[in-house]
């Protein structure tokens, strides 16, 4: 590799050289820190028998580096003004091909399957912070075939992603990440290492995706509804936040079950374990089929 493109002369160069200008629509950030670039390498484990999705390449910066370490890059890039620099910046490498399109319209499954060999890849980003969620719950929800998710976000959201119970940035993101994967923060991240500098600090953490989800549940549909309905008044009690939360469940039911799952109507939503949601969400799902 002749020239490590996370080098702040050699991004600014290409960037003038193309003419290319940064969209705040699609909250563009560059790296220029070549640390950093090696630090989410290596919390990837990346190794040369990896196939890699990275999310975003913008001029190549993290892509070049992928490719020194991985078998195969696959990288998704929405940006139709990046693809004739990501042909200069990726020339000497063959084992990278670029897909142009958006990563929450492709067709990712169909994607892995035509490029994976069988191989669960890892994925690899520095994710607009506009989008980190959706992207993130779609690789989970949609359970696309990927072994680890290690991406760069905006530090509050990792916060919340990997927050225990009882923290106060526990929320439902934190028990909807955590039934699908095993998260952790990798590094923290400077606002300073961007170009343009963004307005908050960043986190890199890993997911790691669970074979089975954390807790069995008898319909995901109704464990995420009763999540989804214990946070959504925080300042409620549970027992006041069930029973107005759409569950088709009235006051007196939501009390009964709480007090089935030995979990006082008291408590609030941030104070619950996922393995409560899931008996929880149970307890009530029973207690509506009985009732019609």
């Amino acid at each position: 590799m002749s020239r490590r493109l996370s080098s702040p002369s050699v991004v600014k160069e290409i960037i003038k050289k193309h003419g290319f200008r940064f969209s705040k629509s699609l909250g563009q950030n560059f790296l220029i820190n070549e640390e950093i670039v090696d630090g989410i390498l290596d919390g990837a484990d990346i190794t040369e028998d990896d196939i890699v999705i990275e999310i975003g390449p913008g001029i190549g910066v993290m892509t070049q580096e992928l490719a020194e370490r991985a078998k195969k890059v696959i990288a998704i890039e929405i940006d139709h003004a990046l693809l004739p620099i990501l042909d200069e910046t990726l020339e000497d490498y063959p084992n990278v091909t670029v897909v142009s399109g958006d990563v929450l319209k492709v067709d990712l499954k169909k994607l892995i399957e035509e490029e994976c060999m069988g191989q669960k890849p890892k994925v690899v980003a520095n994710l607009p912070y506009y989008v980190t969620t959706p992207i993130i719950m779609r690789f989970l929800e949609e359970g696309i075939p990927v072994s680890d998710i290690v991406v760069m976000i905006q530090k509050e959201v990792a916060d919340r992603i990997t927050a225990d119970p009882g923290n106060k940035t526990y929320g439902a993101i934190s028990v909807a990440v955590q039934y699908f994967s095993d998260p952790s923060i990798v590094l923290r991240v400077p606002r300073s290492v961007f170009i343009p500098q963004p307005n908050v600090d960043s986190s890199v953490i890993r997911l790691k995706i669970r074979e089975t989800p954390a807790v069995e549940v008898d319909d995901r549909g109704m464990f995420f509804r009763t999540v989804r309905a214990a946070f959504g008044k925080r300042r409620k009690t549970l027992l006041n936040a069930l029973s107005t939360g759409n569950l088709g469940v009235g006051k007196e039911q939501v009390g009964k079950a709480l007090l089935d799952c030995d979990i006082d109507p008291k408590r609030r939503g941030e104070t619950l374990s996922i393995d409560e949601f899931a008996t929880l969400s149970n307890t009530i799902l029973a207690i509506i089929k009985s009732t019609n």
